[in-house]
């Protein structure tokens, strides 16, 4: 199973928020999981965390925000309640999503929506009148002594 470039980044994001932790943060993360996201980052791709600056606004990728929340939540978090709470907002979100992707590729309403591409309103027609075409009298005369040949 390969990792995906996405991924990879996203690990890459995660080992740079990791470095600029203090070593007792770094610690409470076993040191086989800060291996790992060493080992599978994309090593040309580094995303410049800065400190001074909220997580929120780093535009980090979604994938790497996550990976944060769950590190908060299983390593840095030591107040139950504050855990469960965590939890609870988690699992809203994810209930969230999920209604988003049920309705998004929901079958019934993706069959719907072809329905409505293939109903198109009908072409408006303008106005056409056939044009009378009249032949010049050299014509006429050339056909006239065609179709007497052809009949005797």
């Amino acid at each position: 199973m390969s990792i995906s470039i996405s991924t990879r980044q996203a690990y890459s994001e995660v080992d740079e928020f990791i470095e600029l932790l203090t070593e007792d943060q770094k610690r409470k993360i076993p040191w086989k999981l800060r291996q790992y996201f060493k080992d599978e980052k994309d090593n040309q791709y580094t995303k410049g965390i800065k400190v001074d600056i909220p997580v929120k606004e780093q535009n980090l990728k979604e994938e790497t925000l996550a990976i944060i929340a769950l590190l908060n939540l299983k390593y840095w978090c030591e107040d139950e309640t504050e855990k469960k709470r965590l939890q609870k907002v988690y699992d809203q979100n994810e209930i969230l999503y999920q209604e988003k992707l049920r309705e998004k590729y929901n079958p019934d309403n993706i069959f719907k929506k072809e329905e409505k591409a293939q109903i198109k309103e009908p072409e408006k027609r303008e106005n056409q009148q056939m044009v009378e075409y009249k032949e010049n009298k050299l014509k006429k005369i050339i056909n006239k002594i065609l179709q007497f040949l052809r009949i005797n």
